[in-house]
């Protein structure tokens, strides 16, 4: 079973430390919800978790099924399992959805050995765009180009079908869909995960999302600290009372905002 282990890491991004001293493990199976008020530093540990080569690792390791992948290559980390749905997906002119899927699957496919046909990709593709209920036109397109906001985050969800990882990070997935879409993508993330054991880092502000995606485990980052954990009680105590009283258990006395200039836009 594989394990993500995060321990005492520290990251900065343009000189300013955002992530200090965060400790965090899950394992393939587990759901974990990750809240925070803006500005807290949940973004920023979705990426440093992949390697985003923005930030900084200062201090602390990060292993991943037993192998320490603190200095790895984005790549790298993909190929062995890891995942991340972007808040802010980006746009790839001249790619269509459907080469960069295949791509992508191809160079994970090919650190196993095992690739697939064009003939089953196509099959597999097709399926997963009518379990989103996407437009088929979509994979023809260039990746998140002229996409709505709702389709760009369905489409990340359509490349986590498709790699089938072992853990995957979902940053504020539901923002940007209706109620309908909303479910829509629960749905397949659920089904995904029945199917294939997945691990599950979940960052959102709105209650809706873990009514369908129900976390085992949530922790609360501030400041760059996790500073309480629990389990999905929690998140009620959250709805009701805001992030306030958890703040003054930590003791901290001051509204804390983290770097307006972060080195990756819409860090949150």
């Amino acid at each position: 079973m594989a394990k993500l282990i995060v321990k005492d890491l520290w990251a900065s991004a343009q000189g300013v430390m955002i992530l200090k001293g965060v400790n965090l493990e899950i394992n393939e199976g587990d759901v974990l919800a990750l809240m925070g008020p803006n500005g807290s530093g949940k973004s920023t540990l979705a990426y440093v978790i992949m390697g985003h080569p923005s930030y900084t690792v200062e201090k602390g390791t990060i292993k991943f099924d037993g192998e320490d992948i603190t200095n790895l290559s984005t790549d790298r980390r993909a190929r062995l399992g890891l995942f991340l749905a972007m808040q802010s997906p980006y746009e790839i002119n001249g790619v269509t959805n459907r080469d960069f899927i295949k791509q992508a699957l191809d160079k994970k496919d090919s650190n196993q050995n095992k690739l697939i046909s064009y003939y089953k990709f196509s099959l597999k593709l097709d399926k997963a765009i009518a379990d989103l209920k996407m437009d088929k036109d979509l994979a023809d397109r260039y990746v998140n180009e002229s996409f709505s906001g709702g389709e760009k985050k369905k489409n990340e969800i359509l490349q986590m079908k498709m790699l089938e990882p072992r853990i995957s990070i979902l940053d504020e997935i539901d923002s940007g869909l209706d109620v309908d879409a909303i479910k829509i993508v629960s749905e397949n993330i659920n089904n995904l995960k029945s199917s294939n054991n997945m691990g599950l880092i979940v960052i959102s502000h709105y209650h809706r999302l873990y009514e369908y995606i129900k976390p085992s485990k949530v922790v609360v980052l501030i400041d760059g600290t996790i500073v309480k954990q629990g389990d999905s009680t929690l998140l009620d105590y959250i709805d009701e009372n805001g992030f306030d009283e958890i703040k003054k258990e930590a003791g901290i006395k001051e509204e804390v905002t983290l770097l307006e200039t972060c080195a990756f836009k819409g860090d949150k």
